[in-house]
């Protein structure tokens, strides 16, 4: 099958890289900007993105935004549309839905239709030793016709439609920060030849919640996911209610 190639947006080198490599057994920090915790872990709030598609039956592209690079949260990271629930957003699946197209439109300029499908994709959790959590969950839709993103230039300052290899080449050749759980889950999505394809599998396949552990080692850190040798589960589990499929 030949792919399309797409021409991203905004490759230049960041000096926000701060994680190294997601296959790199020792890293001064296990994402961009993030600040360790020594004390009682902090409880993860709810929040929600938006893996926005488009491609259809031909191909898979994403759209990713970049974090300003100042932001003391994943500064220069480029990330998929979202953020936290807010009080507004209502309880349970409805607020992650509500915060989901919330952020999109404030950090992609994209307003989705009321009767959008949104798809879970992916729950993940912050680990306990990390003093900023969230526990977020990753909903897939298509695109709208039409549409061209945009960003205010504050919070967000690019953006760009990326084929999941592509991305994960230029975080491989340091031109592109990505937080662990978006290298992660590009890598999933690069098995995944059309967009049509990802959403037929998303729509058939249960989310299961990962919560990786961060090992710390003098001055280094390591992630370590379920699964692994070395990951022992936390003490207590998040709570939340967890969606299924779309909503």
């Amino acid at each position: 099958m030949e792919v399309e190639p797409c021409r991203p947006a905004g490759t230049e080198p960041s000096s926000a890289v701060a994680g190294g490599r997601a296959d790199d057994p020792g890293t001064p920090l296990p994402e961009p900007a993030v600040e360790l915790n020594s004390g009682q872990p902090t409880r993860p709030r709810p929040a929600a993105t938006v893996m926005l598609l488009r491609g259809g039956t031909r191909r898979l592209e994403l759209l990713l935004v970049r974090r300003n690079p100042g932001a003391r949260f994943m500064g220069g990271a480029w990330v998929f549309p979202g953020g936290a629930v807010d009080r507004t957003d209502g309880d349970g699946r409805r607020a992650l839905r509500a915060a989901a197209v919330r952020e999109l439109h404030e950090e992609a300029g994209i307003a989705l239709a009321p009767e959008a499908e949104l798809v879970a994709y992916a729950r993940w959790i912050t680990p306990p030793e990390v003093r900023m959590r969230f526990d977020t969950w990753s909903y897939l839709t298509p695109a709208p016709a039409d549409i061209e993103p945009s960003v205010d230039g504050k919070e967000i300052v690019d953006w760009g439609w990326w084929r999941p290899p592509d991305a994960l080449a230029s975080y491989a050749a340091g031109t592109m920060a990505l937080a662990f759980p978006t290298v992660k889950q590009l890598q999933q999505l690069s098995v995944f030849p059309s967009a049509t394809a990802l959403l037929e599998h998303a729509r058939a396949t249960e989310v299961v919640a990962m919560e990786p552990r961060v090992l710390l080692g003098g001055e280094t850190a390591r992630i370590v996911l379920p699964g692994e040798p070395e990951w022992e589960p936390p003490d207590g589990t998040a709570e939340g209610e967890p969606p299924r499929g779309s909503g």
